[in-house]
């Protein structure tokens, strides 16, 4: 089916599918048509009405879950834990990451309901080379290759030695010159754009850069905890560059200082991403906040165009 195809069927459909669901068909169909044997899918918001759960699974992995997207998912850590968990699948394998211990009371009750065997994974992985950096990558490490143990995909040990060390993820504690120490002109990438993500950021900051701040460019869509994002970044922001992000979510850098604790560093405002990118630094930059602020930087870095989009 092709993409013409698909918005001839759907245009008259109330409510419209969305632009996630109208992907996903599109890659289903390209799977289907490619005989893939194995598919990954990550949902993409929540689980219990996400699009993907209507693809029957074979195991459900479930990363850490924080607060976010509440406007949806529910105010609650409970609330939000009740729609992720609602992926796992009667009688197949459910394999979870450390949890807080809301979220792991709602994921045992789901899986105890829906009689699916359940592990948690309480140690990151050692004594493997990452690609990604951060404890946390350990962990994922670990949970990914329980996942693929508790599925029945068998690896030697010099494939996933292999694949563990290749493993490379756009916007994720990316460097854009990977050459670069801890001088000014080091820039490093990262999409955190919840509390959680920007914990996970930080320590992994202070675990390759010590004692060395950032300058912080920041930028941010609404409905995002701003509040508790920033808390989480102050500890390693030596200055914070507040920008606008190519989005019609955008928040204006104006709104985003007004978040800023009494004894915050100092800040300032950019009328264009551009302007920050371009200001005298005498720490490493550190990019973050929003996906679609580090899919500009890339344009900009690759001399590329960006396409806006409105989801």
């Amino acid at each position: 089916m092709h993409l013409s195809a698909l918005r001839e069927l759907v245009e008259q459909w109330d409510p419209h599918p969305t632009f996630f669901e109208l992907s996903l068909v599109l890659a289903m169909k390209h799977f289907s048509e490619r005989q893939c044997e194995l598919v990954i899918l990550e949902t993409g918001m929540g689980g219990r009405l996400d699009a993907t759960s209507a693809v029957p699974a074979d195991i459900a992995v479930l990363t850490p879950i924080g607060m976010d997207h509440q406007e949806w998912l529910g105010e609650t850590l409970t609330e939000i834990a009740t729609e992720k968990a609602a992926i796992i699948v009667p009688a197949k394998n459910v394999v979870s990451s450390n949890q807080l211990p809301e979220a792991e009371a709602i994921i045992r009750q789901v899986a105890n309901e829906r009689r699916a065997p359940l592990t948690f994974i309480e140690e990151p992985l050692e004594g493997y080379a990452l690609g990604l950096t951060g404890k946390h990558q350990q962990e994922n490490a670990a949970l990914a290759l329980e996942a693929l143990h508790a599925a029945g995909i068998t690896l030697n040990y010099e494939t996933v030695k292999a694949g563990l060390s290749s493993t490379q993820w756009p916007g994720r504690f990316e460097r854009l010159d990977p050459s670069a120490g801890e001088h000014s002109s080091a820039i490093v990438l990262d999409i955190a754009h919840n509390p959680a993500a920007a914990r996970a950021l930080t320590e992994n900051w202070l675990t390759e850069f010590g004692k060395t701040k950032a300058h912080l460019i920041l930028g941010a869509v609404e409905a995002k905890d701003i509040e508790g994002i920033l808390e989480a970044l102050l500890p390693i922001a030596e200055h914070l560059h507040f920008v606008p992000v190519n989005s019609p979510r955008a928040l204006p850098p104006d709104d985003l200082a007004t978040f800023l604790p009494e004894k915050a560093p100092p800040f300032t405002i950019h009328g264009t991403l551009q302007s920050a990118l371009e200001s005298p630094k005498s720490h490493p930059a550190l990019i973050t906040g929003s996906s679609f602020l580090i899919g500009e930087v890339k344009a900009l870095h690759e001399e590329a165009s960006h396409r806006v989009t409105t989801q």
